[in-house]
């Protein structure tokens, strides 16, 4: 009898171990990982139903499972692994819960080329930013993606989605070829599943749910390294722009925290049962004053609401002082270096996420990357504020590693200089002056972005179209001791201002979508006033191409004399100066007032017409002029 029962136990254990449930896998990120990484740890995020109380093991070879964390959610697992010794190939993991096991292939990739080998933008390139989903449409097909959350496709509206994609701007590299542009920066390309409200979208881009997933309407991971790589045959760079600082509300982290803190400010997600309404609830919005980061006399409530409080309800706040968050973060912009082989990375919001977080993401990248490059989006008008924020500023109590600053003074003094004459101390071109009179706070101000515009404010020409007035901007821009940034479109003209929304300084290149009557694409399609645009930025763009005066030469700037500003850089006997009459009316170059810059040459010539200029005598200057002067000193044979 007892041998009767033993045995029923023994078969009744077995059917139970039979019958027990496999832990569900249903995602790992990063999806894949690499080998031979100077930091050999990287951390698995294990998505599944009740997958954090799984048991993990491997027995692949070179791998140690360091330790496992389990969150606050029962779907999470965080597996951190070692890599040490591992060499490429597919590690199995095994999970087990219950009696019950499932078995996860999980691929280690050999690295395309050390990290050394990754070269980031310098000032001698001119970066294009565009928006894909309004430069050009080159498959239709993508335009309506079935299993995505509610949208349209409505160019007439601003803010709805217009059906731009990869494939449009891969169609286009000869023409920005032919402009003379080096690296292209792309805002957005990460999946942003989030419906329309409101005759509104995340077109945008900067609402992540799937940090590694190109947007479907955009096209693939797949079409995302064709990009590149055409990019890169054809001598361009391309920057990824990245948020660390929030993501979308459709991101499944929304729906199930993986922690209490994984977001900033989150219980509110909760007050409102998981609803955009914040009516009613303890939602904390941010102030949008960045200057609270650094003020020495910020109170703790005005300090937290600029760095915990979410930037838009729909935006939900990432938490990087939780080092899983951070972590995570790290490994998907490493992850796409590898990957894709993007070029640099624009990183949005910059000082809204926790600053010592942000330095440590970057001290990594800079270890992997030396020779890489990351600008951070710094808004705010005050040099000092902006040179705490580079790398090595003497101005910050600890440096933020970032090795690359957006210059928002010099873009306010422009945009001014636009509308205003040169006169007294303050007005016009006088601000500029101003403002690069604070170079002396950047530790690197060769490693300073520069604009005129870009999607956040309104066009250069505003609703105008004033041709001369934009030549003096670009003129400067692409001369002065920066990394130049240019904005779509306004190489032919494209303007607009903020009203209801931004779309309307995020108008669709005309000729980039199937039902356009014309292209600005070709210099058929173009009016006369876009071709002379065009054709005097593609002349100062190619000149500019490998000039080390432009990259390596001693800058030298003129207070604005009689309405003109003069901007110089020299390098080695050879001198670029650029002209620029503030005035509206004619003005004259007084010659002597240069003469510490001009020495001996006796002629120059501009750049963009080809006009060959007496620098004996005195030169005058039309309304509104600009010449970019290029000379050699007269016993200087490289210029005769």
């Amino acid at each position: 009898m007892r041998r009767i029962v033993l045995t029923l136990l023994a078969l009744l254990a077995m059917n139970m171990a039979w019958a027990a449930p496999k832990p569900e896998v249903k995602r790992i990120d990063p999806t894949n990982w690499f080998v031979g990484m100077k930091d050999s740890s990287v951390q698995l995020m294990v998505y599944g139903d009740g997958i954090r109380d799984a048991q993990v093991s491997t027995d692949y070879a070179g791998v140690r499972i360091d330790s496992v964390v389990r969150l606050d959610s029962p779907n999470y697992l965080l597996v951190y692994v070692n890599l040490r010794t591992a060499r490429p190939g597919t590690m199995r993991l095994t999970f087990s819960k219950g009696g019950g096991k499932t078995v996860v292939d999980y691929e280690l990739k050999a690295r395309e080329m050390p990290g050394e080998m990754r070269r980031g933008f310098t000032n001698a390139d001119v970066l294009y930013m565009l928006m894909p989903d309004r430069f050009a449409n080159g498959s239709v097909e993508n335009d309506q993606v079935e299993g995505m959350n509610p949208y349209h496709v409505d160019r007439n509206k601003p803010s709805l989605r217009h059906g731009g994609d990869l494939e449009g701007i891969r169609q286009h590299l000869d023409y920005l070829d032919e402009l003379g542009v080096t690296a292209l920066w792309l805002t957005p390309v990460l999946e942003n599943d989030s419906p329309d409200q409101f005759e509104f979208s995340t077109y945008h881009g900067y609402a992540t749910t799937d940090y590694y997933k190109v947007d479907r309407r955009f096209g693939s991971n797949a079409d995302y390294r064709r990009l590149i790589d055409e990019a890169h045959g054809r001598g361009m760079r391309v920057v990824m722009d990245m948020i660390f600082n929030h993501c979308g509300y459709e991101h499944p982290w929304v729906k199930d925290l993986p922690s209490k803190d994984w977001l900033n400010k989150s219980e509110w997600l909760e007050e409102s049962n998981g609803r955009h309404d914040t009516r009613g609830t303890s939602y904390v919005q941010t102030n949008y004053r960045l200057s609270t980061i650094l003020d020495p006399y910020a109170s703790k409530i005005d300090r937290m609401e600029t760095v915990e409080g979410w930037f838009v309800s729909g935006m939900p706040d990432l938490n990087q002082n939780n080092v899983h968050v951070m972590n995570y973060l790290t490994q998907n912009s490493i992850w796409w270096i590898e990957t894709v082989g993007i070029d640099g990375i624009r990183m949005d919001t910059y000082p809204y996420a926790s600053a010592e977080p942000m330095a440590r993401w970057m001290a990594r990248i800079n270890e992997e990357y030396p020779n890489f490059n990351v600008v951070g989006e710094t808004w705010f008008e005050q040099p000092a504020y902006t040179a705490t924020w580079q790398k090595d500023s003497k101005l910050a109590e600890k440096t933020s590693n970032l090795k690359t600053v957006m210059d928002f003074s010099l873009y306010a003094a422009m945009d001014s200089a636009r509308k205003e004459e040169t006169t007294g101390q303050w007005r016009g071109f006088n601000r500029v002056y101003n403002s690069l009179v604070f170079d002396y706070l950047y530790p690197n101000p060769s490693s300073v972005m520069a604009f005129i515009e870009n999607h956040d404010t309104d066009r250069f020409l505003h609703n105008g179209s004033d041709r001369q007035r934009l030549k003096q901007a670009l003129a400067l821009l692409l001369t002065v001791n920066r990394i130049p940034q240019l904005y779509y479109g306004t190489e032919v003209l494209m303007n607009g201002v903020k009203q209801r929304s931004d779309g309307f300084v995020r108008k669709d290149m005309i000729g980039g979508f199937p039902d356009d009557d014309r292209s600005t694409f070709t210099a058929e399609g173009r009016t006369d006033a876009e071709n002379d645009m065009f054709n005097w930025l593609k002349t100062v763009l190619h000149w500019r191409r490998g000039n080390d005066v432009i990259t390596e030469g001693r800058q030298i700037q003129f207070i604005p004399f009689g309405g003109v500003y003069v901007l110089v850089r020299t390098l080695a006997g050879r001198t670029v100066m650029t002209v620029v009459n503030g005035m509206e009316h004619e003005s004259t170059l007084l010659v002597n007032r240069y003469a510490e810059v001009i020495g001996t040459a006796t002629e120059a010539t501009d750049v963009t017409s080809g006009r060959r200029y007496d620098l004996t005598k005195d030169i005058s200057l039309s309304a509104r002029d600009v010449l970019i002067l290029e000379f050699y000193e007269a016993d200087n044979k490289l210029g005769r």
